[in-house]
């Protein structure tokens, strides 16, 4: 009779989901149930959220009906655009094979083709792939990875990171610890490991390339004996405002690392698999890390899926007998899915059946030309971008750059009222992020574009 009971209740409990899958129902649902990452969620429940039911190219569908230009890549990781049929094909016959199966203790055949085709993209003298699920995993094992390394050389000294300012690595504690960004960690500043900071490059704020280097060179010369590696977001770092460092910045703290005996960790986690213009954003200066952290756009935006890799240097200072104690005990549970590797090995066809670095490369030129048009505007202070990846920050007056009271949260109100435009954005503080599909067209990058400028011409009319 217990299980009579349960049946009946499950029974009835399916048929009241099939009944409120209307928008208000989903909506309620939602508040009741859910807490959404990076969200204010007093202002969230208040609110009336946008539910996403379905997608279709590089639109993202509303449970109304309603079609948005998804003009951040779902959180800057979708590539190719969303229900692609190569990869959706992908998965659907790897799911005919095997859904998931752990490598700890076994092998898998999506993760080890995969794991080939990402080291022959990769930066020259990287040798090893070790899988993980998340982006700040990657940079948390790449951090790891790099103390250990020193450890089992015998050099368990050299264990302190150096991070730069206004990074973001994710936020796991190590990653935290390497990109402690007040408005996302401030909480957990007391349970953080001391890392060495470096200033980092902004034009827009007056700091300089030469000081942030010299900055730098004094921390390796006085503490080089205890520091195992530089953590890095090469070219652009993404939550910090998207922050485009000058040419040579990236090449120059590659050579410190090498005159100081530092391991350099490349976090490409927002900025490789095209994003920029390069498969990886170190090529844009040849340069190669001893680590490299990926995820996002790895799988082309369809499943949950990041590496990390190293050198065959690295690899082989983990090598030894068990009880040496030189193994990586790291893991999680679905490392190296095969159907996340599955969706990545199509998504490496299309970026080659497509030549997407090279359209890239050639819309980022056109992207930059329709940007110019919002740079006189009454509010704003800088258009930043490279590649794909763009950040517009919002001021209160342009020529003193004074900033926005930040309770007005300027940018968070033109991206909600973007949406009237079917336009999804999000905004980062007071910077207005645009980070497209690397597949979409001129035409929708236009309207993106225009819609912007639209909202952003009325911002004066309601400060």
């Amino acid at each position: 009779m217990k299980n009579a009971g349960c049946n009946r209740r499950a029974a009835e409990g399916a048929e009241e989901n099939a009944e409120k899958m209307d928008t208000k129902n989903l909506q309620k649902l939602d508040r009741q149930y859910l807490w959404h990452p990076f969200t204010h969620m007093r202002q969230w429940i208040a609110d009336d959220p946008l539910v996403i039911t379905d997608a279709e190219g590089v639109y993202l569908i509303d449970s109304n009906g309603n079609r948005y230009l998804d003009g951040v890549s779902s959180l800057w990781c979708n590539v190719h655009g969303h229900r692609v049929p190569e990869i959706d094909e992908a998965v659907r016959d790897q799911l005919d094979r095997v859904a998931h199966t752990t490598m700890l203790g076994l092998a898998s055949e999506p993760a080890i083709l995969l794991g080939q085709r990402l080291i022959h993209i990769a930066p020259k003298g990287l040798a090893k792939v070790f899988y993980s699920d998340a982006g700040a995993t990657a940079t948390e094992i790449a951090i790891k990875l790099a103390v250990q390394y020193w450890h089992n050389l015998g050099r368990g000294q050299k264990n302190r990171i150096v991070g730069l300012a206004d990074a973001y690595h994710g936020d796991t504690v190590g990653a935290m610890s390497v990109g402690r960004m007040p408005p996302f960690h401030q909480s957990y500043f007391p349970m953080l490991f001391p890392v060495y900071f470096a200033p980092s490059p902004n034009v827009y704020r007056g700091i300089e390339m030469e000081f942030c280097l010299g900055e730098l060179r004094g921390i390796l010369k006085k503490s080089g004996d205890t520091i195992a590696a530089v953590c890095i977001e090469p070219i652009v770092q993404g939550a910090g405002g998207m922050i485009v460092h000058p040419a040579g910045f990236l090449g120059a703290i590659r050579k410190l690392c090498d005159e100081h005996e530092i391991l350099l960790i490349a976090d490409e986690v927002a900025v490789g698999f095209g994003r920029t213009g390069k498969m990886f954003a170190c090529e844009h200066e040849n340069v190669s890390p001893d680590l490299m952290a990926v995820g996002k756009g790895i799988s082309g935006g369809y499943l949950p899926l990041a590496a990390t890799l190293a050198t065959q240097k690295i690899f082989d200072a983990f090598l030894g007998e068990p009880w040496e104690g030189k193994t990586f005990f790291h893991g999680h549970t679905y490392t190296g899915n095969p159907l996340a590797c599955a969706a990545a090995m199509a998504s490496l066809d299309l970026f080659e059946k497509n030549d997407l670095i090279a359209s890239v490369a050639k819309k980022s030129v056109a992207l930059a030309e329709m940007l110019e048009e919002l740079r006189l505007l009454t509010h704003v202070g800088d258009i930043r971008q490279r590649g794909f990846m763009v950040g517009i920050e919002l001021v209160a007056d342009r020529k003193s750059k004074k900033p926005f009271d930040p309770r007005l949260r300027q940018a968070a109100a033109v991206c909600g009222r973007i949406r009237r435009h079917g336009v999804i954005l999000r905004p980062l503080g007071d910077v207005i992020v645009i980070n497209p599909p690397l597949a979409m067209g001129l035409d929708d990058l236009r309207k993106i574009v225009g819609a912007v400028k639209i909202e952003l011409e009325k911002v004066g009319e309601s400060s």
